[in-house]
């Protein structure tokens, strides 16, 4: 498999981190606010920190970027994204809904990427050309191309009130065989799965992406943000099986939603 050593190393870094942060949570832990508002846990900067330290010993020209400060400059051309408890509201409150996330780029693109949701069981894995996995199962997105028949999910929706889309969302949400919103990163490997069919996320930074992104594409989604654009860095993110893609692109272009949120803005 591509990236076999990388994908081995994430995984292996993305459980120690999960089992430091449920080692913390068992003792009690309280969250703070950083200078956006987002929750953060000591517990959210050990387990950067043991993430970092681990992908520096096993790649040592490789760069890093995490959530919580984490800063390497790269020597190889390549940078690990790195979110170590994707989803501290849950995490705080004793969620299953977090998850630890891993992203390897290289020239611009997530080359792969590692999503460990420890309490719901599931890791999932993918790297370029080497299709997309859960606990060793192949991931395939649904076939489905009538929103009549498909399922929706929009997460954070406290944060829509002044996006373009907002005014038009409910009207055309209705459309859907039914609509979910749970976690954001559980929802994109929904998608990835053929559980969920398209995925809206209104907020989030290349940390909440990078991982997910590789999935979801090597699952065969398509991946964009609200300006349309095949980006982690736009601030928001779409992804939705291939036959809905006319779909949401449509919507988003109607809505004019084309104020991407700023990444300090990101999911937590």
């Amino acid at each position: 498999m591509p990236f076999g050593k990388e994908i081995e190393t994430a995984r292996r870094a993305a459980e120690r981190a999960a089992s430091l942060a449920l080692r913390h949570q068992a003792a009690g832990i309280r969250a703070e606010a950083k200078t956006d508002q987002s929750p953060v846990t000591v517990a959210d900067r050990e387990c950067e920190k043991l993430i970092a330290g681990l992908l520096e010993d096993t790649f040592p020209g490789d760069g890093i970027l995490g959530e919580e400060g984490a800063r390497k400059e790269s020597r190889s051309g390549r940078r690990w994204i790195v979110d170590p408890i994707d989803g501290t509201r849950d995490f705080v409150r004793g969620n299953p809904l977090w998850g630890v996330l891993i992203g390897l780029e290289e020239a611009g693109e997530t080359q792969m990427g590692l999503v460990h949701l420890p309490l719901l069981g599931k890791t999932c894995w993918a790297s370029r050309g080497g299709g997309a996995f859960t606990n060793g199962t192949l991931l395939r997105v649904s076939s489905i191309a009538d929103p009549s028949a498909a399922v929706l999910s929009v997460n954070s929706l406290n944060r829509i009130r002044h996006m373009a889309f907002s005014r038009r969302l409910i009207d055309w949400a209705s459309r859907f065989w039914a609509v979910r919103c749970l976690g954001g990163t559980p929802d994109a490997m929904m998608v990835a799965a053929g559980q969920i069919d398209a995925w809206i996320e209104p907020a989030v930074a290349a940390w909440d992406l990078a991982a997910p992104q590789v999935i979801l594409e090597e699952a065969g989604a398509v991946f964009f943000d609200f300006k349309g654009e095949r980006t982690i860095y736009g601030g928001n993110a779409v992804a939705c099986a291939p036959g809905l893609e006319q779909e949401l692109r449509a919507f988003f272009k109607a809505s004019e939603a084309q104020q991407p949120a700023m990444p300090s803005e990101a999911r937590s």
